[in-house]
């Protein structure tokens, strides 16, 4: 596989926009058809997108915090389900650079500049909650590894050509194995069956005795012993795609009621458009895009800040700076693609045009994380200065 190197982060973003444009156009049929993305994939790859955050010294870009934010909204804009794929990816890759020896940094961030994917293979049904992690890495005799274990909403994997695997060790320490989709005793399972994000085949993944090399597993456990930005970047990445999700909610409101609805006859109005309570509403869902735009810029201004000096402070007002942005995301991706069929009236809700596909995407992954727990850390910080916990989901 060959791929092109993206240079900086103006291109970066050229590229990302073209794709989305790309992307848009065969939205609603992939995810009517459940028609999984293979093809677009690839285009991804091809493009150098999937390898703009590898350090300069390796040959990547490195581009900001900021400019990967816009990526993904860019392309949750246009296909929620397209945007989502690639999110562990980035996540792994941070693994990677953050906890890589040198040798393993060489060679994988090889493999993504060669435009080769990561997937993930993170959560696991019917543990006590999402940091109970029963898949195991045995050691063998000759310093190589054995891997076993269930994994579920393993979003990515199915394309992937790396599946990044969470397990604990003997010691209980969390690991990340890196193995490859095609390895003996690796089933990737297509049963994804949820409500949105249809064609991202966040299905099952079983490992059943899996060799893993010495060299394919990093410390994981050691990120979080320390100031970090794992869960402040991976966070960041889902309110750019919530974000993304209310922009191209807003957008198709906006083009379907200019050309296709009618006004109401107690308006007085010729045109939907001209109808005030119609132009009233629009502005309040643009007010609800426009702020989660806004704190997805911050976020990640915020977090490219602490980059450049991490400390617990830093990384403490990067952890509070993402988790704002993503609680108003999340908030502005339901009530705008909800609000969607309020504004465009009984027409909008035929099945053949696909606008239900909006709100199936935003409910769904919204889900992810419970916004509840977000507002809780925000709190505690503002009113007692209380830095929030040190883990992959703030």
């Amino acid at each position: 596989m060959t791929a092109k190197v993206i240079t900086d982060d103006v291109e970066a973003l050229s590229v990302a926009a073209a794709l989305a444009e790309e992307f848009r156009v065969g939205a609603p049929e992939r995810d009517a058809e459940r028609r999984l993305p293979g093809p677009e994939l690839d285009r991804l790859s091809a493009s150098g997108l999937l390898a703009v955050t590898v350090p300069a010294a390796h040959g990547g870009a490195d581009v900001r915090q900021e400019t990967l934010a816009e990526i993904f909204r860019l392309l949750a804009s246009a296909d929620a389900s397209l945007a989502q794929i690639p999110q562990s990816h980035f996540v792994y890759v941070n693994v990677i650079r953050r906890q890589g020896t040198d040798e393993q940094k060489e060679f994988f961030f090889g493999e993504v500049l060669a435009g080769r994917r990561f997937g993930n293979a993170q959560s696991e049904a019917g543990t006590r909650h999402v940091q109970d992690i029963r898949t195991r890495l045995k050691p063998r005799p000759d310093g190589s590894y054995v891997l076993t274990g269930v994994k579920q909403y393993a979003t990515g994997a199915l394309f992937a050509h790396w599946i990044p695997v969470l397990a604990r060790a003997e010691d209980d320490n969390l690991q990340v194995a890196y193995v490859p989709r095609d390895a003996e005793g690796v089933t990737v399972v297509d049963d994804w069956d949820g409500m949105g994000q249809r064609t991202t085949a966040s299905g099952t993944v079983r490992l059943d005795a899996v060799h893993v090399p010495a060299d394919r597993v990093l410390p994981h456990h050691l990120t979080f012993q320390g100031p970090q930005l794992h869960g402040a970047v991976a966070q960041l990445l889902h309110a750019a795609i919530d974000t993304g999700i209310a922009g191209g909610a807003l957008a198709e409101a906006v083009e379907f009621v200019r050309a296709k609805s009618r006004p109401w006859f107690e308006s007085g109005a010729e045109t939907a458009a001209e109808d005030p309570l119609l132009i009233q509403r629009f502005g309040e869902l643009a007010l609800q895009v426009r702020a989660s735009e806004a704190l997805l810029r911050d976020a990640a201004r915020t977090v490219d800040a602490a980059r450049a000096d991490l400390t617990d402070n830093s990384a403490a007002e990067a952890s509070i700076a993402v988790a704002s942005a993503k609680v108003q995301a999340a908030q502005a991706a339901v009530e705008v693609a909800s609000s969607l069929f309020e504004v465009s009236g009984t027409r909008s809700a035929l099945d053949s045009l696909g606008l239900h596909r909006h709100w199936r995407d935003a409910r769904t992954h919204t889900l992810h994380d419970p916004s509840r727990w977000k507002i809780q850390h925000i709190g505690r910080y503002v009113l007692n200065g209380t830095r929030p916990p040190r883990h992959g989901l703030l």
